[in-house]
């Protein structure tokens, strides 16, 4: 297995930059796995393939206002600046952040202050400073990364400062889009902001749909994973099973688990939003725990070596502020998600080999060619696809 087999041509024009309106208007592609058929829908016929009793998982993140542009101080210079975590254990108080900085190369120096003003990126010079950021250390195994430290101007607090300045953060491949920044975040979003990314499977979702779903019998339920900015980041390395992902910080909660555990019992699917709520679920996967009756197991994993049908142990358990770096690729065994609701995503991402290990590579790419055939809308705010 080779990261060039994760490749595929895609042509810029079929890059969505604006998403759908009203949002569950755009394209479906129906994947089935059990023969590799496609089906060309809309996205208000998913609740068509969802049976009551089943269960919808979505990740209700919110995307924080992370991309700060300031100025550095004494030399005026442009100094972009990305908030990926709060380092709570370096600074209990939360004013010290992982981040991204643009230009690296000038923002090197321990010592360093950016200055940030009230209006963000199109703020005047003669603007407020809301806020500053003083460069603190380098990030090992992170071209850019630095540990900054902010402190807020004013009497604000650092959460208000961070809001007057800042903004949510689009992927680099959007560079067209000035609407409204909400269309960037889920109608279900929790009211905290703790992303870097929006988790962009359930930007499909309405209200209204949510309440036809859940009307039909169907169950809803949510986790939250912190989405971080690794999700935009390719595989650089040949071999795919060289690369490090970076942990991201979830939650699963008992309700969570006690609705999977009826709706397996009940002979039922679980079906995951998003690959955000994908890992989170198979995160919360303990490999030790006594197996429940029946066992959980994934529709069509559960033959494999390590489900807890052939062990006789696993189970999926709690997880409160814990932390995953699981990487899913052709190969893993999916222990609790059936069937994944997902958007198209980029080449050579570790996104591409977790659909590949849900369905297969060639079923995956197959898709994909017949996606760009018919002219559907990639990434972010593109199109959406259904493995069942």
């Amino acid at each position: 297995m080779r990261t060039d087999d994760f490749d595929y041509p895609l042509p810029d024009e079929l890059i969505a930059q604006a998403p759908a309106e009203p949002r569950d208007s755009c394209r479906l592609l129906v994947l089935n796995r059990e023969d590799g058929s496609l089906e060309h829908r809309h996205f208000t016929d998913v609740i068509d393939y969802l049976d009551p009793g089943d269960l919808l998982v979505a990740n209700k993140t919110r995307v924080m206002p992370a991309r700060l542009v300031g100025h550095k101080r004494g030399t005026g210079g442009v100094a972009e600046t990305l908030l990926l975590k709060r380092r709570e254990d370096l600074d209990p108080l939360g004013h010290v952040w992982e981040c991204l900085v643009n230009p690296g190369k000038r923002l090197r120096q321990p010592g360093i202050i950016i200055e940030y003003r009230a209006g963000g990126l199109h703020a005047p010079l003669s603007a407020e400073v809301v806020l500053t950021g003083e460069i603190i250390d380098f990030l090992e195994d992170n071209r850019g990364g630095r540990l900054v430290r902010f402190e807020p101007q004013g009497g604000r607090t650092l959460d208000a400062a961070i809001h007057e300045a800042g903004h949510v953060p689009l992927p680099p491949y959007i560079t067209q889009y000035e609407g409204d920044p909400e269309k960037y975040q889920t109608v279900y979003a929790m009211h905290e902001e703790h992303s870097a990314a929006a988790p962009t499977a359930g930007l499909h979702f309405t209200p209204e749909l949510i309440k036809r779903i859940e009307d039909k019998g169907v169950g809803w339920k949510t986790v939250e994973l912190e989405v971080g900015i690794d999700t935009f980041r390719l595989v650089t390395e040949g071999d795919p099973t060289k690369h490090v992902m970076h942990t991201e910080r979830y939650h699963v909660p008992q309700d969570v688990v006690d609705a999977v555990h009826a709706t397996k019992a009940a002979g039922h699917r679980v079906v995951a939003v998003g690959t955000t709520a994908v890992r989170s679920l198979e995160s919360a996967w303990d490999p030790e725990a006594p197996a429940s009756t029946p066992a959980v197991t994934a529709r069509r994993f559960g033959d494999a070596p390590d489900s807890a049908a052939v062990t006789g142990r696993g189970d999926i358990v709690e997880r409160r502020d814990a932390t995953t770096n699981l990487y899913l690729m052709p190969g893993s065994t999916y222990h609790v998600v059936d069937a994944l609701i997902t958007n198209f995503h980029v080449p050579r991402s570790t996104l591409m080999m977790l659909v590949s290990a849900l369905a297969t590579r060639e079923q995956i790419m197959a898709a994909y060619q017949a996606a760009i055939d018919e002219r559907y809308r990639f990434l972010s705010f593109g199109d959406a696809m259904l493995i069942r």
